[in-house]
């Protein structure tokens, strides 16, 4: 398998707060990456700079074997779902798959072509002349992935792609991983619902405290535990035990 991704010390501040701290990894072709982490670890801020969302930070990141800083060319390979996208909302879905197919070099036709049968897996096939603001949040996401695709990516960045989306298409989307995993994609899935990320990742990075503390497969992370879940493993490896208790307080002051 070939190198797609390499991350070499990248750091981040913002600040006073250090994110990221001197990060380091490699990804493969054809690998499902779980990239997991408490709220404000660094999981998102990763992806923006891989994205070349971001350009004050320390370090070097490669894809395809190119530093992205200065340059655009490896974004033509890459697609990105973000938890909340930034939609032109008054537009149709029609009107906004042809947008984002310009963007990429497809024909309004091909692009269109190739979204409806792809919205017909999800169900949303009948909302492509509907103006977006319109739309749930499970649509909107559902289309977000759709456009996200739409130029036949060979890395996917998903961050919190699930969001809003119903169990049905839920069961769909990881059939779909699959497909494209078989398919030597790349898929860098970003996600706190740890059952998700245990049954579609190849591999485990674990970023706590801007640091990765795991970086394995699912295999040799589950070896090196007592217990038989992910999310065991990642209230160990952050510390977090007292959920329980937690739990307990909110309870009783609903009720009181």
């Amino acid at each position: 398998m070939a190198e797609v991704l390499k991350l070499n010390h990248i750091s981040k501040r913002f600040g006073d707060k250090e994110v990221l701290k001197d990060i380091d990894f490699t990804v493969n072709s054809g690998e499902i990456i779980g990239y997991i982490g408490s709220n404000g670890a660094g999981k998102s801020t990763t992806i923006k700079i891989i994205l070349g969302l971001m350009d004050d930070y320390g370090g070097d990141v490669y894809v395809f074997g190119e530093n992205v800083r200065g340059t655009y060319d490896y974004k033509k390979r890459i697609g990105y779902v973000p938890e909340v996208s930034d939609m032109y909302d008054n537009l149709t879905a029609r009107e906004y798959i042809s947008f984002i197919g310009m963007l990429y070099g497809i024909s309004s036709k091909n692009a269109l072509s190739k979204a409806v049968e792809m919205m017909s897996v999800f169900g949303i096939e009948d909302a492509i002349d509907g103006r977006i603001h319109t739309f749930s949040k499970g649509m909107r996401q559902k289309l977000s992935i759709i456009t996200g695709m739409l130029h036949n990516p060979d890395i996917l960045f998903l961050d919190e792609p699930l969001s809003g989306i119903d169990a049905n298409s839920v069961l769909v989307f990881k059939e779909i991983m699959q497909g494209l995993k078989n398919a030597e994609k790349t898929i860098f899935y970003s996600s706190h619902i740890l059952e998700v990320v245990e049954k579609l990742s190849d591999r485990i990075l674990l970023l706590n405290e801007g640091n990765i503390v795991i970086d394995g497969t699912i295999e040799e992370v589950m070896q090196k535990q007592t217990d038989s879940s992910l999310e065991s493993v990642f209230n160990d490896m952050t510390g977090f035990h007292n959920h329980v208790q937690l739990a307990e307080r909110f309870v009783s002051a609903f009720m009181s």
